[in-house]
């Protein structure tokens, strides 16, 4: 790009950043544009990135460590003199509008990328209205809103949350990392992690917490025939509470907690069923790697997981906590034939967010968004 941008990425934590911008970050380096990062947390190395800047957010909306927050952050933007601010998770991205907010006219571009908004045509009145009102608060200066979901694009249009809102198909995901095992390879790993042939081996990925909801998975196995196996990576604030109720329901040998997994394309190609017990989610990461590797979804009817999975088609959809209705989409996939055929058509639709996809999509727009061109580089850029 021509003459030195600098831009702003802002998010919850500095983890977030590295699960999912990777690419991204080192783009807009290659770009030469000047990249910091403002963001919670453990400090980790990101490609691309100059300058690291710890910021004290919260989880809880009201704390004063996040106005303190909005404080560093509206000095911080007028130092730099940043062209654009990328902000990513809902916390983060309130707090640095809000201190966007508070430069006066003399602001850069926003672009806020929607992972899944809190709230949603089913949450309590009360705290779906707080939620709202912040986003509508900080609408003014959210020049770009990037949404993954079609319920969160409805709600950001209903709203005009974004000057300009685009629909996207998440930050992609690696095709060539999680793609479905050939038998020989399925069977060795799951000799690798003592599972037998004759289990029914589902699996869910993901932080231990009140939204992801896995207590419900662990009270519905009992209700299971014995061959069904429950796999539950992750970490997290609610680990030891359920680990605790899997010990109380006698499950020690059928809830299995691996902790947090690096290989997690070995644990996807050993298992028969993607599940989640999520009260909301944006576009998940976790059931996208895991239909990429071939397996069907036992999912919350919940919005980001309506965008993934087709009823009857590549899953099962059911109501959120209702475990009856988890139990009785167990029972369905308990067919070789059904998972299979459901298991094909899934890794096929998900093909549409593969990285080497959405990256393209996604850069376009951080183009667009800096140079305020809508035709990609120039001739003499793109030499």
């Amino acid at each position: 790009m021509k003459n030195s941008r600098k831009v702003l990425y802002a998010a919850s934590t500095f983890g977030h950043l590295a699960s999912f911008h990777k690419p991204y970050l080192s783009w807009l380096a290659e770009q030469g544009v000047t990249v910091h990062a403002a963001a919670g947390g453990k400090q980790v190395e990101l490609p691309g990135v100059s300058r690291y800047i710890p910021v004290s957010f919260e989880k809880s909306m009201f704390s004063p460590r996040n106005f303190a927050a909005v404080v560093q952050l509206r000095r911080l933007i007028r130092e730099e003199q940043y062209d654009m601010i990328s902000v990513h998770t809902s916390l983060a991205a309130f707090f640095t509008r809000l201190a966007v907010m508070l430069c006066g006219r003399k602001r850069p571009v926003v672009m806020n990328t929607a992972h899944g908004y809190l709230f949603d045509r089913d949450t309590p009145g009360l705290k779906r209205e707080l939620l709202l009102a912040a986003e509508r608060m900080t609408a003014p200066v959210t020049d770009w809103l990037l949404t993954m979901n079609r319920q969160d694009e409805c709600i950001a249009r209903q709203y005009h949350l974004g000057r300009r809102i685009v629909q996207t198909d998440g930050m992609g995901i690696d095709l060539e990392r999680f793609k479905p095992p050939a038998a020989e390879e399925r069977a060795w790993l799951r000799r690798q992690l003592s599972l037998k042939d004759n289990q029914l081996v589902l699996i869910y990925a993901a932080e231990f917490s009140g939204r992801k909801h896995q207590s419900m998975l662990i009270e519905a196995m009992p209700d299971l025939p014995e061959r069904v196996v429950l796999l539950l990576p992750g970490r997290g604030a609610l680990l030891d509470e359920c680990r605790a109720l899997a010990e109380r329901l006698d499950l020690s040998r059928r809830v299995w907690f691996p902790g947090f997994v690096s290989d997690m394309e070995n644990y996807y190609r050993a298992a028969d069923v993607c599940v989640s017990s999520s009260r909301s989610e944006g576009l998940p990461f976790n059931v996208m790697e895991a239909m990429a590797c071939g397996l069907p979804a036992i999912l919350t009817n919940v919005k980001g997981h309506e965008d993934l999975v087709q009823q009857g088609v590549t899953g099962e959809l059911y109501p959120y906590d209702d475990r009856q209705a988890f139990c009785r989409a167990v029972r369905v996939m308990e067919s070789d034939t059904v998972r299979r055929t459901y298991g094909e058509k899934a890794e096929k639709n998900v093909q549409k967010y593969g990285i080497d996809t959405v990256f393209q999509a996604l850069t376009r727009l951080y183009y667009e968004a800096l140079t305020g061109k809508t035709d990609g580089a120039s001739e003499e850029e793109k030499r």
